[in-house]
């Protein structure tokens, strides 16, 4: 009986640890994404830049992370002397059996 308590363990603990190789990488990808947000709003430069260009910005580091990341996804607001850009997204993760959305909020706003 305590060879299979054993046996059981460890089988969990390598489900664990498949399901965080899998998860970490786009967890950390995001987090790229939230500092890349940050220094675009943060860069005096991009108040004056339009909407259009900073979006562009965005969609092209989401791309290049690997991150599904739509037009509609970004949405950047502006006052006289600051903008903020907010980023909705989900990332679909499919293990053997069960399926997770991971919903992503990364945002950052200039300060005046």
């Amino acid at each position: 009986m305590p060879r299979l308590r054993i046996a059981a363990a460890v089988l969990i603990l390598i489900g664990l640890a498949i399901m965080g190789a899998r998860l970490l990488p786009i967890y950390l990808d995001n987090m790229r994404l939230q500092s890349y947000v940050e220094r675009i709003t943060q860069n005096a430069d991009n108040l004056t830049r339009p909407d259009d260009a900073l979006r562009v910005a965005v969609l092209d580091k989401a791309a290049f992370l690997g991150l599904p990341v739509k037009a509609e996804n970004v949405r950047i607001k502006r006052s006289e002397e600051t903008v903020r850009i907010d980023v909705r997204y989900i990332v679909r993760v499919d293990f053997p059996m069960y399926t997770v959305d991971l919903h992503f909020y990364p945002g950052a706003g200039s300060r005046p």
